[in-house]
């Protein structure tokens, strides 16, 4: 003997003005393995009070008093429930079936036959639970990528934060104490009466020296203080600085000689720069780099092109590809976006940051006119060590 199935239990609103008719129905869920608990109202205002309710399916008669099925099912849309509606009539035209399941009714049944009624009423319900699994696995990954990028924005805000920390300690520590040197070794070098402690005073002089530029030039990597300058002098210097070093030409153009940007938004357009023309240098295979900085339309724009190999679809899916990921996460932080194409013929790096209203993210570091935040020991005010 076979086993018996276990009766599928449902909430079902019934929107019917004939008890005859509501019977029927009934009849033919438990028949057919369905064991609803149903509720009939034939009144619209009845039908919106029960709306609210805790249902798994709406079977709708199509001629109710006041008004019919598809006022019902728009009703219910208007509602943003996602609720499988079954109508149900004694007699329904083709347009008017059509219709009703262009605006999202489930399935349409004509009484005279309902033998498909459960197979139809479970398909709904089965769809619409399926459906509302994927919104909420949606709405969880959309949590979960907004938490991702937050943590990613803070610590791009943190990584700022320790540098300006470490270029500080440099400058106050490291950069005072070869200041000190430079000065006792000096002092040695006037007074010292043999010709050897005169020589070597002025050798220990020149590593001092080398030891200042070094401290400046890390420094600098860490926190650059040209910035102070503004974002088109910073540009302009750092293109300079990359064509003298890389041989590669680098041209730099801007439509203004000074920009008043929102805070942070420098740094952001600076380490873009930097990021951009440091992968240039290692892999594009360049001879050419142009470097574009406008603002039009209350946009900034920060292009960096290159006439280099290009990049391929395998360089960006790298696993371990963070430089350009890095990029959109940093540009986010002050409400930017990266537009990156490639093509054999060279590569192409846009950053486009919103200059007007409140651009910049919690944690983003800066002023209002665009230079670095301070703090009593400035890294971005560095003199001469």
């Amino acid at each position: 003997m076979p086993p018996t199935l276990t009766p599928r239990r449902l909430r079902i609103l019934h929107l019917e003005d004939s008890e005859l008719d509501h019977q029927l129905v009934l009849a033919h869920l438990r028949r057919g393995g369905v064991e609803p608990t149903m509720l009939r109202v034939d009144k619209e205002r009845e039908y919106l009070q029960q709306l609210d309710g805790d249902w798994d399916a709406i079977i709708s008669d199509f001629n109710l008093p006041g008004f019919n099925g598809l006022i019902a099912l728009e009703l219910l849309r208007q509602r943003d429930a996602l609720l499988p509606f079954i109508l149900v009539s004694g007699e329904i035209g083709e347009d008017t079936a059509v219709e009703a399941m262009r605006n999202g009714a489930s399935d349409y049944l004509l009484k005279s036959n309902l033998a498909r009624l459960v197979p139809a009423l479970l398909h709904a319900v089965d769809a619409c639970e399926s459906q509302r699994a994927r919104q909420r696995a949606d709405q969880e990954l959309a949590v979960s990528r907004k938490r991702l990028s937050e943590l990613a924005q803070h610590l791009q805000t943190s990584i700022e934060m320790e540098r300006a920390a470490i270029a500080r300690e440099i400058h106050d520590d490291v950069g005072g104490s070869l200041t000190a040197v430079k000065f006792d070794l000096a002092w040695l070098a006037r007074h010292a009466e043999s010709a050897a402690a005169r020589d070597r005073a002025m050798q220990g002089l020149e590593t001092i020296r080398h030891a200042i530029e070094a401290s400046q030039r890390i420094m600098h990597n860490l926190r650059p203080a040209i910035l102070e300058q503004g974002l088109v002098a910073a540009l302009q210097w750092m293109t300079t600085r990359f064509e003298r070093r890389s041989g590669i030409a680098c041209v730099f153009r801007s439509s203004h000689e000074h920009l008043r940007l929102p805070a942070g938004v420098p740094l952001v357009a600076y380490r873009t720069a930097q990021e951009a023309l440091t992968n240039i240098s290692k892999h594009a295979h360049a001879t050419r780099v142009e470097v574009d900085l406008t603002a039009a339309a209350g946009v900034l724009s920060l292009e960096i092109s290159d006439n280099g190999r290009g990049l391929g679809r395998a360089d960006l899916a790298k696993a371990r590809s963070f430089g350009i990921r890095g990029l959109h996460e940093r540009a986010d932080t002050v409400g930017g976006w990266i537009d990156l194409t490639s093509s054999p013929n060279g590569t192409t790096l846009i950053l486009s940051v919103p200059m007007s209203g409140p651009s910049t993210r919690a944690g983003s570091l800066g002023h209002e006119d665009g230079s670095p935040v301070t703090s009593p020991h400035d890294p971005s005010t560095w003199g001469e060590l």
